[in-house]
């Protein structure tokens, strides 16, 4: 050290840094057949597998996203949702706003995997027509409603602490507590223990089960789309045959509500004087049909229709996942090789037309930093198909949900039946004794 102090010179240092050099053990490689022992084998369990069944995934937590009736905001009115989270027993208060950053801190985070997409926060031009105000509101509740119920019952989502300060932070500003968290731990493919290793754990053909499974996939979501527009008609057949029995009663009501005294062109033996009188009173029983309808309409549309939405979000969601895969990493992967043939070129080029030394460092170096990333995208598409391959077996996982939905649509179509057959049963002997005395319930015109 006192030479060096003395005399620093390069020559002299890099003569004192060979010779330390020398001095050092030098490590034993092996053969280069006995690197494949040194690789990280797979855990003992199979990461690859998901082994959740749908019902543990459905036990993870329920979420209720309800409307808070008041407008807040002193200027700008905004609507205000309380999202209770069974797991976590609390409630916090939210804006479309906070699920909007949450919904992109989670797409930041999980970039490889199946982000449910939120509803519109405003109604489409030429929608007002079709749909008023308070439709779209209650539509986009129960969006949200459903995209919390997936990400809160995802297998990667469910523990990370995003979801968890989503779910139960009452601050004041939890969009920047999303934020913060996120810039942290940054995305899975850093956190990820496995991440760098994904290509030990994926199988041989898995570009071929990918498509095989990506095309199942897509007919299925096709399929599950016709079914959700039938169980819509049926909502509506229901509403509309609601309103229809409470006009048939009103209209009654109205008949039997006249009080002119009959013409002097009636029979002195009609007896529509007093059968106008009971039509007065029927106009009840068919109010209780009415709402009987109603509820079963409601039933349908809690029970049927929206539990195929929940699977329609997440099987859309599915595809959004593979244009990403496509679009994204694969696209930017081919981006770089590109990049980096075009920087080879130009050091062929400039090696030959013997450029200053400068440049040519320069564009070594550029070269070696292209070598990196393309490694690091390589790693990353590996790891994307890791997750593609995890997500394409949550939807099968989801896919029992099919006899949830049949279970819910025969359950409302039962109870439905029962309790208007039990009405028109109690109505029938009534009429008897409204119109005693006449045979129009015996005998048919």
């Amino acid at each position: 050290l006192c030479w060096l102090e003395l005399d620093p010179s390069p020559t002299f240092c890099d003569y004192l840094r060979l010779s330390l050099l020398f001095q050092l053990p030098k490590p034993q490689l092996g053969e280069p057949r006995d690197l494949s022992t040194l690789r990280m084998q797979p855990a003992q369990d199979d990461v690859l597998t998901l082994s959740q069944t749908l019902d543990e995934l459905l036990g993870k937590d329920t979420v209720q996203v309800e409307l808070i009736p008041e407008k807040k905001g002193l200027f700008l009115k905004h609507v205000e949702y309380q999202v209770t989270s069974q797991r976590y027993k609390i409630s916090v208060y939210r804006r479309y706003s906070d699920f909007d950053v949450f919904h992109e801190v989670l797409l930041q985070r999980f970039a490889y995997r199946v982000v449910p997409a939120l509803p519109p926060k405003r109604m489409l031009k030429g929608v007002l027509t079709s749909l008023s105000e308070r439709e779209f509101i209650e539509g986009r509740r129960r969006g949200l409603g459903r995209f919390l119920n997936l990400v809160a019952r995802h297998p990667f989502f469910s523990e990370d602490e995003l979801v968890k300060t989503f779910l139960t932070f009452s601050g004041s500003d939890v969009q920047s507590r999303l934020r913060d968290t996120c810039k942290k731990t940054g995305d899975e493919f850093m956190i990820n223990r496995i991440a760098t290793q994904a290509k030990e754990y994926l199988p041989a053909d898995i570009q071929a089960q990918f498509s095989t499974s990506r095309e199942m996939i897509r007919n299925i979501h096709n399929s599950f789309q016709r079914l959700r527009d039938r169980a819509e008609k049926m909502v509506e057949r229901s509403k509309d045959n609601a309103s229809d029995l409470l006009m048939f009663g009103k209209e009654l009501s109205t008949l039997g509500s006249d009080a002119s005294p009959l013409p002097s062109l009636a029979s002195s033996q009609s007896t529509w004087g007093t059968l106008r009188q009971s039509l007065k009173s029927l106009s009840v029983e068919f109010a209780v049909l009415s709402d009987k309808a109603a509820q079963q309409g409601r039933r349908e549309e809690d029970d049927v229709v929206e539990k195929l939405n929940l699977f329609l979000d997440l099987l859309q969601s599915y595809r959004d996942l593979c244009e990403r895969h496509e679009k994204g990493v694969l696209h930017e992967h081919q981006k770089a090789l590109h990049k980096y043939s075009v920087m080879k070129r130009q050091m062929m080029s400039a090696t030959v037309q013997h450029k200053e030394q400068a440049s040519v460092e320069q564009l070594e170096s550029r070269i070696v930093q292209q070598e990196n990333a393309i490694q690091t995208m390589e790693l990353r598409n590996y790891f994307s198909l890791f997750c593609l391959h995890q997500e394409t077996q949550l939807i099968f996982t989801y896919l029992p949900i099919t006899s949830h939905i049949l279970g819910s649509f025969v359950n409302s179509q039962v109870q439905g039946h029962r309790e208007m057959g039990e009405v028109w049963s109690e109505l029938q002997p009534k009429l008897g004794c409204l119109f005693s005395g006449n045979n129009g319930l015996k005998h048919s015109i």
